[in-house]
């Protein structure tokens, strides 16, 4: 390899000399300014957008399988991000989780742990990806609680969503930005002050050869300013390659100076070989590490000690050693592409899980066999186990990433709307309920303090029953209407059984008073004439009216009083039909004193009743008659028929005597 071999080569040298005049203001400040851009927009919210997941395979960049020179010219690009900020290295050390996995809450918790327990420019890698997660999950329910929203009827512009949760996420978003910023205006003047000194120890170096005194002083000076230039801190990343490219040209120039002193010469390039050979010991060493990615790691400090802390060897050892090196690297190099292979395998798998578990949302978006609230909220717990087990399936090859996730997106939205059809249509129903069960509640308030008891107390029973068969209404209303209703019959019933319990006190004082009028009128004496007499019954009769009903299980005394008195009629030989009449006469009596117009209409309605039955009766014996047309009236069947319509034209005499009495009331 020639002395003068490309940047891949630390012990080459470019003809790349760097002085002060060469670097302007702007291109210095260049990696600040970036950084505030970075940061300028802090002072907004963290805006939750839709977009793909972009899913980090590893902590590092996949690498391709290139050439070696690929594999250093991601080694010297890390280490020169690592020079501008030290506390970049501290990246490694954070263990990354599964953000994939995690809830929305879980990840707003793990970004303040990070940015409470770590250094800012340390977690930026780590708050990337659970930004990233986040927005995506949150934006998911966000669509799925604006399409829930729409299909209620509401206006999309009018969709606004929030949580406490995001809020929670927002602010400690903020502070991280806020902290980001503060960290690199801290590091600004820093990394410009190390950057000109640098460059001053630079310009020393090429003075060193122009210095005439004991070569012994100017080594020591030499030997000086490489420790000043180790001691110097970091430096803007995009100027650190042609700084230390610059340093590393003088300090050949400088030893080739020394050919003056081979002595001190030869010294320092043995102390370099022997630095350089322990190097490469670890190096081969790391080959047998487990861990391949610390492995790499700490394969990119060693290159950077070689880099940056050591000088050059002899030149008949820097091709061997470096070569030695860059086959070193190569196998911790090629165990990684086997590790990343390993993870794509990993990854494949993850793959094959997630669009299983889209394959079977959308078998049960396609299923019609639910058609009952019951039947969906077991679809929906479905639903909700297969978007964990997505979420918890891990990885996948970032090449699909975003199509494997717009799939699942999709498939989830496609049972969503299905979802919110059916339920729309149920709160189109429910509402329907609810007016049907309004109505009855303005039915039941209209009549819960009617005195109506006959006429209301069956309607009360019905809008009941009614109530019972109507389905649901929104839950919102549910207990309220319920309430309502209950209410308002409960205030009739208990009218109602007042009102039937002041009846039953009434009912068992009637019934020992007529019990006493009983027993008197078992001994009772009837004087006078027979008029006399017929009008004594009438007014026992009358007063046994005037004492009013009985309790149901007591109504056996009004047939003991019956008897009694057809007793007392039997004893006057008064005829059975003039009996029925007066007795008649003082029911109506009875039923006219009480006001209730609808007792007498029962009254009329059940006579009617009596006499169409009767005329039927007499109708069909007459028609049997004709059977015996031939027959003598002697005969006894003949006399029994016409017995029987002798009878019942009395009777039907009797129902109309009746009716007749009903009419000169009305």
């Amino acid at each position: 390899m020639s002395d003068t071999n490309d940047l891949q080569n630390p012990e080459g040298i470019e003809n790349n000399s760097l002085n002060q005049d060469s670097v302007s203001p702007e291109t210095q400040e260049t990696k600040v300014e970036a950084s505030q851009a970075d940061t300028q927009d802090e002072s907004n919210e963290v805006e939750i957008t839709e977009e793909s997941t972009t899913e980090i395979q590893n902590e590092t960049t996949v690498p391709s399988n290139g050439t070696e020179d690929e594999v250093l010219n991601e080694i010297e690009e890390a280490n020169a991000e690592d020079a501008e900020d030290e506390g970049n290295k501290e990246r490694h050390a954070i263990k990354e989780k599964d953000y994939d996995t995690m809830s929305l809450e879980a990840l707003a918790i793990e970004l303040e742990k990070l940015l409470n327990n770590e250094k800012v420019q340390a977690i930026r890698s780590h708050v990337d990806k659970i930004n990233s997660v986040f927005k995506t999950k949150f934006q998911a329910l966000v669509d799925e609680r604006k399409e829930e929203f729409i299909n209620e009827g509401g206006n999309e512009i009018d969709f606004y969503y929030s949580s406490p949760v995001q809020k929670r996420y927002k602010e400690a978003y903020r502070g991280y930005r806020k902290k980001l910023n503060d960290h690199y205006q801290n590091i600004e003047k820093s990394l410009k002050d190390n950057l000109a000194k640098k460059l001053e120890i630079i310009e020393e170096l090429k003075g060193l050869i122009n210095v005439d005194e004991n070569i012994n002083t100017t080594y020591n000076h030499f030997k000086e300013l490489q420790e000043r230039w180790r001691n110097t801190g970091p430096i803007p990343r995009d100027k650190y390659n042609n700084a230390w490219n610059s340093y590393h040209h003088h300090v050949e120039i400088f030893y080739d100076f020394l050919h003056l002193n081979r002595d001190l010469r030869d010294l320092d390039f043995k102390h370099n070989l022997e630095k350089k050979l322990k190097i490469i010991e670890r190096a081969e060493q790391l080959a047998n590490e487990t861990d391949v990615m610390r492995a790499f790691r700490e394969l990119q400090e060693l290159h950077k000690m070689w880099k940056e802390e050591l000088g050059p060897v002899g030149k008949e050892h820097r091709e061997e050693v470096w070569d030695r090196f860059k086959a070193a690297t190569k196998v911790i190099n090629d165990k990684r592409q086997v590790y990343f292979k390993e993870i794509d395998k990993v990854y494949e798998k993850n793959l094959e899980r997630k669009l299983e578990i889209i394959a079977n949302i959308v078998a049960i978006s396609e299923q019609n066999d639910a058609n009952t609230h019951n039947g969906w909220q077991k679809k929906i717990k479905e639903i909700e186990s297969l978007r964990n087990d997505f979420f918890n399936a891990g990885k996948v090859p970032i090449k699909v990433n975003e199509d494997t996730w717009a799939k699942f997106k999709e498939s989830v939205r496609t049972f969503n709307r299905k979802k919110n059809a059916f339920y729309k249509d149920l709160k189109k129903e429910q509402y329907t309920n609810l007016q049907k069960k309004l109505d009855l509640i303005k039915i039941a308030e209209d009549n819960k303090d009617s005195d109506d008891f006959d006429t209301v107390t069956p309607l009360m029973k019905k809008i009941q029953a009614d109530w019972k068969k109507i389905g649901h209404v929104p839950r919102k209303d549910s207990d309220k209407i319920w309430k309502q209703f209950k209410t308002a019959c409960n205030s009739y019933f208990d009218k109602l059984h007042a009102n039937r319990n002041a009846a039953n006190k009434e009912n068992l004082e009637a019934f020992n008073k007529k019990n006493d009028l009983l027993n008197n009128l078992k001994s009772l004496k009837l004087e006078g004439t027979k008029e006399d007499k017929i009008q004594i019954i009438k007014d026992q009769i009358a007063s046994w009216n005037a004492l009013g009903r009985v309790p149901n299980d007591k109504r056996y005394i009004e047939g003991k009083f019956q008897k009694a008195v057809d007793e007392l009629f039997s004893s006057l030989e008064v005829e059975k039909n003039e009996v029925e009449m007066i007795k008649f006469e003082n029911r109506l009596d009875s039923i006219n004193s009480s006001e209730n117009s609808r007792d007498l209409d029962n009254e009329r309605n059940f006579i009617r009743k009596k006499i169409d039955e009767v005329k039927s009766k007499i109708n069909q014996l007459e028609n049997n008659l004709q059977f015996f047309t031939n027959v003598d009236d002697d005969n006894p069947l003949v006399k029994d028929v016409r017995n029987n319509i002798s009878k019942h034209e009395e009777e039907l005499q009797l129902w109309k005597s009746k009716l007749q009495k009903i009419k000169e009331l009305y």
